[in-house]
C-alpha cells in the first residue's frame, strides 16, 4: 500500500461558473482515499499548471462545460510540458463532443469523461495509471 495518499488537482478552467461535477468527483476522489485539492472557478492554464507544479500532485483533473476545451486543454499540456512535468496523469471532464476527444487524447489527456459518468470510473483509471495496490 502506498505510504501516501494520491495528490489530485481538480480544476475549473475558463470562464463557466458551474462546478457541481467538478465537486462530485473531487467527493469521489476523497471517499477513495486520495488527497484533493480544488482550485476553485474561473483558474487560468498558467494558475492550474502552477498548482499542480506547487502541491507535487500526481493526478490532474480538468473540467469544463464552456466549451473552450479545444483552446484551454492545449494550453494546460503545452504548459505542463514547459514546466517539465511529464509523469501526471491528466483527465477531462464536462460537455466535450465526442469528435474531439481524439485531439484531446493525442495532446496527453488520459481519458475524457462525459456527463453521467460514473466516479468509480475515473477512480479505477487514477488506481490502474498510477498501479496502486
Amino acid at each position: 500500500m502506498s505510504a501516501s495518499p494520491i495528490r489530485v488537482i481538480i480544476a475549473k478552467p475558463g470562464l463557466d461558473g458551474h462546478d457541481r461535477g467538478a465537486k462530485v468527483v473531487a467527493r469521489a476522489l476523497r471517499d477513495a482515499g486520495m488527497e484533493v485539492i480544488y482550485t476553485g472557478l474561473r483558474q487560468t492554464p498558467a494558475q492550474i499548471v502552477a498548482a499542480v507544479v506547487q502541491e507535487d500532485a500526481q493526478v490532474l483533473g480538468l473540467s469544463i462545460l464552456s466549451g473552450a476545451h479545444n483552446q484551454i486543454f492545449p494550453e494546460v499540456m503545452r504548459l505542463l510540458k514547459e514546466q517539465g512535468v511529464h509523469d501526471v496523469l491528466v483527465f477531462a471532464g464536462g460537455i466535450i463532443p465526442d469528435e474531439d476527444i481524439p485531439a484531446l487524447k493525442a495532446l496527453g489527456i488520459k481519458e475524457v469523461f462525459q456527463p453521467g459518468t460514473n466516479t468509480d470510473d475515473v477512480v479505477a483509471l487514477i488506481r490502474k495509471d498510477l498501479v496502486v495496490a
